[in-house]
């Protein structure tokens, strides 16, 4: 597991529209790197919603957006466009960044478990350091946490 004070993992990885993004491209900014189960569920929109609607916010105080799911490119473009996100998303099909962040873990529902992505987001300083790694999110106030952290 990742803890505070370490260098963020660099990664390459494919946004919503097919093109690389790639961590270290944005030294010089704070990261919002934001890990969640799946596009169109009511926790994940609420949390994507919460992030959309105060960009204003994080965008003055130097923060870029990032999702991370393990939806495909299409699921992304389908999901920006239903709620008008203006943030960009990774799809991790292959679960690369996943497993570089300690994001697939093994999950427990009803006795029955299986692997899931945790509902973790990592704050990442101008020069790649992680300040913060938010594990209890609260989907519809999560720019009050990261700001108020």
């Amino acid at each position: 597991m990742l803890k505070i004070g370490e260098k963020a993992p660099n990664f390459k990885s494919l946004n919503q529209s097919g093109e690389e993004i790639e961590l270290k491209s944005f030294k010089g900014k704070k990261v919002i790197l934001y890990f969640y189960p799946r596009d169109n569920t009511p926790g994940c929109t609420a949390q994507a919603c919460n992030l959309r609607d105060n960009k204003n916010l994080l965008d003055n105080q130097n923060y870029v957006v990032l999702g991370v799911s393990s939806d495909s490119e299409k699921s992304h473009q389908n999901f920006i466009k239903k709620f008008e996100l203006n943030f960009d998303l990774i799809s991790d099909e292959d679960k690369s960044v996943h497993k570089l962040y300690g994001t697939w873990v093994e999950k427990n529902m009803y006795g029955r478990k299986y692997m899931g992505t945790a509902r973790n987001t990592f704050i990442i300083d101008e020069d790649g350091i992680i300040t913060d790694i938010i594990t209890k999110v609260k989907t519809k106030e999560h720019s009050n946490q990261i700001i108020s952290e």
